[in-house]
């Protein structure tokens, strides 16, 4: 529309008889001698337009003085933007009005080149040369209204400047003392969400209030956002529920809230009663709610979303495909997420990232290495990313891929001039822990240029659990004391490590610190989804309606299990018990509860689906591989860690996880 409208603005047009007659404001006829058409007649000879700005601004100023803003704007289209951008104003007013100052003209004219120009030129334009301008202008002007500060305040926040954009804002009332709009608080809030100021922005919320604009929506929009991006949902919830009637942007802002923090099941929640509210599907609130599925394991509904996006047109989407690879890849289904990654149009970092991520999950080592190849080809070229390099490195610690995973480690620096970080240094922990190199993982450790985290030391703790390591374990745990001495689960990993040695004395003792000090353990649990309901068990959990049917099957399968060899693996009871009770504890731990739940709930053919959000103890996992081969169906498990994918007495792991 924009080149339609404005077809005047080529070099071509300047040089034509018709708009030299058109711009000379003296001019009779299209023949009649003046210095626009003897231009045209030197013009096949000319090398050009000038480089240099002087030119233009000899010309511009004086058509400027003769109040011809009209044709000054004719050299100023044929201007190179270097020397646009150089160009400074010939008169401080060189119109009649400060709404005709050469420098609105300017801008003008720098908007719409960069709009003809394309959005990539622009961009590299925007953040090397016409910031920095920007800002020079912005110092010169000679006075300023609400407008220009918005628009500096913006630019600040727009160029990772959030503190700059909070001091323009201090200047803006104090020196001007303008009153803020709702363009004003909005840009303030997302320099304070930028930078994470919490206590600034519910100053602002304060001053909002008082300056009436609370029932703004925009500004209501504004501080859902501020709040969810600094762990504040609860304040958000408080912003949503206060507005009269929120609109599509509204419940954008609370569903990416929630999602921002780890209130998936809210965020879906919140989701659907925006479509009982006949609010439309944007591509934000539908890749948003996609990521939300993707954090519960929420599949049926994350299919359900899809075909939404279809019906929206928005599935093409860069943002939600990447979204559907992500949802399906931490859903299990990797088969829908390669479909979803093979059909979108275009990819970016994020898709390649999410789809090498779902090969991690699964432990497809070699799938995930050649689709990192691919992305880094010569054909493809994008450029990987710290978030790249720790699926590759996931992947090979899930797989065993010591040797490959040690090479793509030592040459991050080097070839990808990426600076190794904790994530990075964990996953070769983790993938030497897993492989049973303990001692090799610790002396790593003891190597590393920056503090090991606790992702660190949690890694070498869960693998000195594995292969029964209890000295170094120590060594691990009261490390992760010292980093966060109130996380239960370490407590917990370190007295289940010694009862798995038998070391019985020293696990009641970490339990009795637990007690002592007021720590609690986290219920572990596993969860199942039927017919849009989900349903939660815990170990020993005798509470469902559906108890009796449970315990039936559960006393079926223990037969048949025997029956082909089966043997509990009572290493995993985590008391002290005779043998005969110790079978009796690990055979009601809940991963297999919500087995027994699905095999009674479930049709067959369909696989059955089971979370669980601790790690699948080892007993679990022999006999969950039994009961898929003696029942026929295919079950997967997602555990804290991984995928598990039953079928046929195998699991996808291939017992390594």
């Amino acid at each position: 529309m924009l080149r339609s409208s404005r077809p005047s603005i080529r070099p071509s047009l300047l040089s034509s008889p018709t708009t030299s007659s058109t711009c000379t404001p003296n001019s009779t006829s299209p023949t009649q001698p003046n210095s626009s058409s003897h231009s045209h007649r030197i013009a096949p000879s000319s090398p050009g337009p000038p480089s240099s700005p002087a030119p233009y601004r000899t010309v511009i100023s004086l058509l400027l003085s003769s109040s011809s803003l009209t044709c000054a704007a004719s050299p100023f289209n044929l201007m190179t933007l270097p020397s646009l951008v150089r160009l400074r104003p010939p008169v401080r007013f060189g119109c009649r009005s400060p709404g005709d100052s050469f420098m609105r003209l300017r801008l003008r004219l720098v908007r719409y080149m960069m709009f003809m120009w394309g959005v990539a030129c622009s961009t590299c334009i925007v953040k090397r040369v016409l910031e920095t301008d920007a800002r020079k202008m912005f110092d010169e002007m000679p006075e300023r209204n609400i407008a220009t500060w918005n628009a500096y305040i913006s630019n600040a926040v727009l160029d990772c400047r959030p503190l700059n954009a909070v001091a323009a804002f201090v200047e803006f009332r104090r020196r001007e003392g303008w009153e803020p709009n709702s363009i004003t608080f909005c840009a303030f809030l997302n320099a304070c969400s930028d930078a994470s100021l919490l206590q600034l922005g519910r100053q602002l919320h304060g001053f909002v209030i008082r300056s009436g604009f609370e029932a703004n929506v925009s500004v209501s929009n504004g501080l859902i956002d501020f709040y969810g991006k600094c762990r504040e949902v609860e304040s958000s919830e408080v912003v949503f529920h206060g507005i009269c009637e929120p609109n599509g942007v509204s419940w954008c802002s609370m569903v990416a809230a929630f999602v921002q923090n780890d209130e998936d099941e809210k965020a879906c929640v919140v989701f659907l009663r925006a479509r009982k509210e006949g609010i439309k599907p944007t591509d934000f609130m539908v890749s948003s709610v996609l990521s939300a599925c993707a954090g519960f394991a929420g599949l049926e509904l994350g299919r359900s979303v899809q075909a939404l996006a279809v019906k929206a047109c928005v599935e093409e989407n860069i943002f939600v495909g990447s979204a559907l690879v992500d949802m399906y890849g931490k859903c299990g289904s990797i088969e829908d997420s390669e479909r979803a990654f093979n059909e979108m149009p275009e990819r970016n970092l994020i898709t390649w990232n999410a789809m090498i991520g779902g090969y991690a999950h699964q432990g497809h080592a070699d799938m995930a290495i050649a689709l990192f190849e691919e992305m880094t080809s010569d054909s493809v070229k994008v450029v990987p990313n710290y978030v790249t390099l720790v699926c590759v490195l996931s992947a090979c610690s899930r797989s065993g891929s010591v040797k490959v995973g040690m090479e793509i480690f030592e040459s991050m620096r080097g070839r990808y001039g990426i600076e190794p970080g904790a994530e990075h240094y964990a996953c070769v922990v983790d993938m030497l822990g897993r492989a049973g190199k303990i001692e090799h993982a610790y002396e790593f450790i003891k190597k590393m240029p920056i503090r090991p985290t606790v992702s660190v030391w949690g890694a070498l703790l869960g693998a000195c659990r594995v292969y029964g390591k209890p000295e170094l374990g120590k060594i691990a745990a009261d490390n992760l004391f010292e980093l966060d001495p109130k996380d239960s689960g370490n407590h917990v990993l370190l007295s289940n490590m010694f009862a798995a040695a038998g070391r019985w004395e020293e696990a009641n003792l970490v339990r009795k610190e637990m007690k002592d000090v007021g720590i609690k353990k986290g219920a572990g649990c596993s969860w199942i989804s039927v017919k849009n309901t989900v349903h939660v068990f815990q170990a020993k959990d005798t509470f469902h309606e559906r108890n009796s049917e449970i315990q039936a099957m559960l006393a079926k399968l223990r037969r048949e299990m025997k029956a082909a060899g089966y043997i509990p693996d009572t290493n995993f009871a985590l008391y002290d018990l005779e043998e005969e009770e110790k079978i009796t504890e690990v055979w009601f731990h809940s991963e297999k509860i919500a087995l027994a739940f699905g095999l009674i709930s479930i049709p067959p053919g369909v696989p059955i689906r089971i979370t669980k959000n601790l790690r699948i103890c080892g007993d679990c996992h022999s006999a969950i591989k039994f009961i898929s081969g003696i029942v026929g169906r295919e079950i997967i498990v997602r555990d804290n860690n991984r995928f598990h994918r039953f079928r046929d007495y195998q699991c996808s792991c291939r017992d390594y996880w």
